[in-house]
């Protein structure tokens, strides 16, 4: 495998393949048993979750980064200021994700108002996480 090969995989790691079908998952019931979240196919939901997968990896990316400014932070007018900041992004990014379902796909899919949508990403990193785990190698050290 050349280095072109394996820089080229890099970006499409088998985890991102397996979150996006997670979502799906979760997205199709949610769809099923919360009459405020809508699918109309299979297919947009799989776009729903593509699209879910890309802005909750750059909200993390930017969580991650805010999190360390605020351990870094020296006094308490920094942490103070990170925390607001960590806190305005995570509100903030509801609105965004609702916002860019509504652009992509106008009246095909709805994920309901702020609070559905909280309580979705929240499932859906809960299964991300929970998924990732049952698929990790196994520590050498527990093996035996």
């Amino acid at each position: 495998m050349t280095a072109a090969t394996t820089s080229a995989r890099r970006w499409l790691a088998p985890a991102h393949v397996v979150d996006v079908f997670a979502y799906v998952v979760v997205l199709n019931l949610a769809a099923e048993y919360f009459p405020a979240v809508v699918t109309e196919t299979f297919t947009l939901s799989l776009l729903t979750a593509v699209l879910l997968k890309v802005v909750l990896e750059v909200v993390v990316a930017a969580k991650d980064r805010l999190k360390a400014r605020f351990k870094a932070a020296a006094g308490p007018v920094g942490k103070v200021g990170a925390g607001l900041l960590l806190w305005a992004l995570l509100i903030a990014s509801k609105f965004v994700v609702l916002e860019l379902i509504a652009f992509f796909f106008a009246e095909y899919v709805k994920l309901g108002g702020f609070f559905v949508v909280t309580a979705l990403i929240l499932v859906l990193m809960l299964v991300r996480s929970g998924v990732r785990r049952l698929l990790a190698e196994p520590d050498a050290t527990l093996a035996g």
